[in-house]
């Protein structure tokens, strides 16, 4: 842990521009067992080495639908299963642990049918009372296996974040299991959290699309930002490459929540997730969330205006549909389909921003939330007074750089992958 690191990152919003680069961290070997296409993940690693990792602890499990095999059978179920595990209960974050609830929704407390495990809700829950869940639990180590989409508006990583201080309170071991960052993670992208604006939606100042896994992620939150950290364990994965996709890694895809149906979706979901914190839809309610976007009174004058940005490596198309659930239910609204053709030159973030810049000016009935949620995913006000104030996306960028500057210089020394 570096203190001035810490001190750094703690000032949120007002990264300096003069932080220190560090050389980057030694890295694991991408060609693993099996070759390119071929990642094993953590959960993997742990099996064949005999559960070596969680011998003589009784274990419990932060878990949803995607913590699978590559044969697609979910790893509570494999380890229930296997006597060389003492798997004592579940915990389950966001939309549950078997995935059966909506966005803002979790499933509470019962005993699951499959295994007979308690089943533990953790969702909006952090501090001494999710210690206590823990406590209560019995169990000894806690382990950790979600797959996140590179978002740092996306929850579980701060389950993930939460998870580890309330182990932390209550004396438990911290086991992370890793998985791939499905959109790569060659680089931090996008505005830094400004800690005033600290939610369940970014706990911590970390770039809008952070470019890292979650075991790299628990290694930075213990490193800087955890006031006690904890007794921390990460199982890397073999085979895979900081430069690859989703679907160069011969994984199955288990959608991470209702609305994260693709891969595709996740590409561009760290910069159309911003359409929550205004009055257009986000496309929740469609085949397509995230890709589509709109409002009622939308023409295809958006699209155009979003074209002639010349964003790279995505182009828009003028579209209709109307979502069957959340905004503008029932109705048919008129907005932009996304369609990324060079997926290595698209930028979400500054794509998302130009969006957000387009349809405020191409479209009069454009609003804010009113609670100001674009706040809390930008995390800060700066995005949007500065779009408010008619400036364009090189500018919005600009007002994040030196922020993103500093926050990738203390990225680097917990990349674990080359």
């Amino acid at each position: 842990m570096s203190l001035s690191r810490r001190s750094l990152l703690a000032a949120g919003g007002a990264l300096g521009a003069a932080a220190v680069s560090a050389p980057p961290a030694a890295a694991e070997s991408a060609a693993g067992p099996g070759g390119p296409g071929r990642v094993r993940t953590g959960f993997e690693r742990l099996a064949a080495d005999g559960y070596a990792l969680l011998a003589g602890e009784r274990v419990g499990v932060v878990t949803n639908p995607t913590g699978v095999t590559r044969d697609a059978r979910h790893v509570v179920d494999v380890m229930h299963a296997d006597e060389r595990v003492d798997l004592a209960a579940v915990f389950g974050p966001e939309h549950g642990f078997r995935g059966t609830a909506q966005a803002g929704g979790s499933e509470g407390r019962y005993d699951d049918p499959a295994t007979g495990l308690p089943v533990y809700d953790t969702y909006l829950k952090s501090g001494q009372p999710l210690a206590d869940v823990f406590t209560a639990s019995g169990v000894d180590t806690v382990v950790f296996d979600i797959q996140d989409v590179g978002a740092r508006f996306y929850t579980y990583i701060w389950t993930l974040y939460d998870c580890m201080a309330a182990a932390a309170l209550a004396g438990k071991r911290f086991v992370v299991l890793d998985r791939p960052n499905p959109v790569t993670g060659r680089a931090a992208l996008g505005p830094v959290l400004d800690r005033a604006f600290a939610t369940f939606v970014g706990r911590e100042p970390i770039a809008q699309a952070h470019g890292m896994t979650v075991a790299e992620l628990a290694l930075l939150f213990n490193g800087e930002f955890l006031a006690r950290p904890v007794q921390l364990e990460t199982v890397r994965m073999t085979g895979w490459r900081r430069a690859e996709f989703f679907d160069a890694t011969g994984l199955p895809w288990v959608p991470p929540s209702p609305n994260m149906p693709t891969p595709e979706t996740a590409l561009v979901y760290a910069g159309t997730c911003l359409f929550e914190g205004t009055n257009l839809s986000e496309g929740r309610g469609t085949t397509r969330p995230f890709e589509l976007l709109g409002a009622e009174g939308v023409d295809r004058r958006w699209a155009e205006a979003a074209n002639a940005l010349g964003l790279p490596g995505v182009r828009f198309r003028e579209a209709y549909f109307a979502p069957t659930f959340s905004k503008f239910q029932g109705r048919t609204v008129g907005g932009v389909q996304l369609h990324v053709h060079d997926r290595e030159a698209f930028d979400p973030v500054r794509t998302g921003v130009g969006l957000l810049v387009t349809a405020r000016r191409s479209w009069p009935g454009f609003t804010w939330r009113a609670d100001r949620w674009i706040d809390k995913l930008t995390g800060s006000t700066r995005v949007r007074t500065l779009i408010d104030a008619g400036a364009g996306v090189d500018e919005v960028a600009g007002a994040w750089e030196a922020d993103l500057a500093a926050f990738r210089a203390v990225r680097r020394e917990y990349l674990l992958y080359r």
